[in-house]
C-alpha cells in the first residue's frame, strides 16, 4: 500500500517564511523575497537591496540569503517535514537562489527544536563581552555546525587573532574613506522603519580600539559612547573550499547554523565583515596555501542581552500573496 504525504498548507509555509525573515543580513538589509507554492517555497535575492558599495559582487547578499535559506529549512523541519533544496534551479532567473520542496513528514529532533528555539533570540551584539574564555567544547560545537553545512570554522588564537583584528581595523578605515560610503550608510541607518540598523542598536565605540565595531552611529548627531571591550576577543573565521555563488549561499547557511548554535550555547555574536569586504585584506585572511576562501569573521563571547532589530512585514517579502494567507 502506498502512503501519500499531505504537503504542509500555505499557511504553515508562510509561517516558516516569517521565521526565515529573522535571519541576519548585511546592514540588516534583508535582501530576500519568497514565493509560496503548493508544498514549495522559492527563495529570491532582491537586487534592489544589495549594497553596491560594500558588496559589488553580491557575495554578502547571497550569504544573507543563504542564512535565510537555512532558517527556512529549519522552520520547515520544526513543522514536521523533511525538505529538499535545489540551488539556482532556473538559469534564466539569476535572482532565484533556491527552491525548497517539502518531501515527506519527518520527526522533529531535539537538536532541531533547540536551534529553532534560538531563532528569535539570535541578535548581533555590538557591546563589550565578558573577560571569560569560551570553552573548547563549546567552540567544537560551533566548528561542527559549520561542518554540517559544508564550511570550515577556524578559531584564531594569539598572534593570528591580533593580526586579523589589525586587518579588520585597517579595512574599516579604508571602507569609511571610500566615495559613496556615507550615502550608503545613510540609507540603512538611523531612521525608524522595518529594516536597517537603528541608532539604538549601533553599540559603543571600543575605548581600547581593539575590536572594530562598524560605526552605524557615524551620521547621528548624538555622540557615540565609548566602553572598554574585552582585550582578547574570541575570533573565528568561516571559510569555504570554493568562492562561487553556490559557495556564498553555502557560507550563509553555515553562518546561520553557527550563529544559532552559539545562541543555544548562551553566546553573544558579532559578525565582522569589514576585512572580507576589502579584496586585498580578504586574500591575506585566506592565504594561497590553504585553498580556502574566507567568507566571514565572527566575534563570540558572553555578553549582555542585545535587542533585536526591526523586520520587514510579510507583505513586503512574499511574492504573489499577502500576510493573511
Amino acid at each position: 500500500m502506498t502512503t501519500t504525504t499531505v504537503p504542509p498548507s500555505r499557511r504553515v509555509l508562510t509561517g516558516c517564511v516569517r521565521t526565515a525573515t529573522a535571519s541576519p543580513s548585511l546592514h540588516n538589509s534583508q535582501p530576500w523575497l519568497f514565493r509560496v507554492e503548493r508544498g514549495t517555497v522559492e527563495v529570491f535575492a532582491d537586487p534592489s537591496r544589495r549594497l553596491a558599495g560594500l558588496d559589488p559582487d553580491g557575495r554578502e547578499q547571497l550569504i544573507s540569503v543563504g542564512a535565510a535559506l537555512f532558517t527556512l529549512r529549519l522552520a520547515i523541519g520544526r513543522a514536521g517535514y523533511r525538505s529538499q533544496v535545489t540551488l539556482f534551479p532556473a538559469p534564466d532567473d539569476p535572482d532565484l537562489i533556491a527552491q525548497v520542496t517539502t518531501v515527506e513528514a519527518a520527526p522533529v529532533t531535539a537538536a532541531m527544536e533547540a536551534l529553532a528555539a534560538a531563532v528569535p533570540h539570535r541578535h548581533t551584539n555590538r557591546w563589550p563581552f565578558a573577560h571569560t574564555p569560551v570553552p573548547q567544547e563549546v567552540l567544537e560545537h560551533l566548528r561542527d555546525a559549520a561542518r554540517r553545512e559544508g564550511a570550515v570554522l577556524t578559531v584564531a588564537a594569539g598572534p593570528a587573532r591580533d593580526e586579523i583584528l589589525a586587518l579588520a581595523r585597517s579595512a574599516d578605515r579604508w571602507l569609511r574613506d571610500r566615495p559613496g560610503h556615507r550615502e550608503e550608510l545613510a540609507r540603512w541607518t538611523g531612521r525608524v522603519r522595518h529594516d536597517g540598523v537603528p541608532t539604538w542598536a549601533a553599540g559603543p565605540w571600543d575605548a581600547l580600539e581593539a575590536v572594530p565595531i562598524r560605526d552605524f552611529a557615524e551620521l547621528s548627531e548624538l555622540p557615540r559612547p565609548a566602553e572598554k571591550f574585552e582585550p582578547y576577543p574570541t575570533i573565528l573565521v568561516l571559510a569555504t573550499e570554493g568562492d562561487q555563488r553556490p559557495d556564498w549561499v553555502r557560507a550563509g547557511q553555515a553562518l546561520q547554523r553557527v550563529l544559532l548554535t552559539a545562541t543555544w550555547q548562551n553566546l553573544a555574536t558579532t559578525p565582522i565583515s569589514q576585512p572580507i569586504e576589502v579584496p586585498a585584506v580578504r586574500r591575506l585572511l585566506t592565504g594561497p596555501a590553504g585553498g580556502m576562501s574566507a567568507q566571514m569573521v565572527l566575534r563570540v563571547g558572553y555578553g549582555r542581552t542585545a535587542p533585536g532589530t526591526p523586520r520587514r512585514p510579510l507583505t513586503e517579502v512574499l511574492r504573489d500573496t499577502d500576510e493573511t494567507t
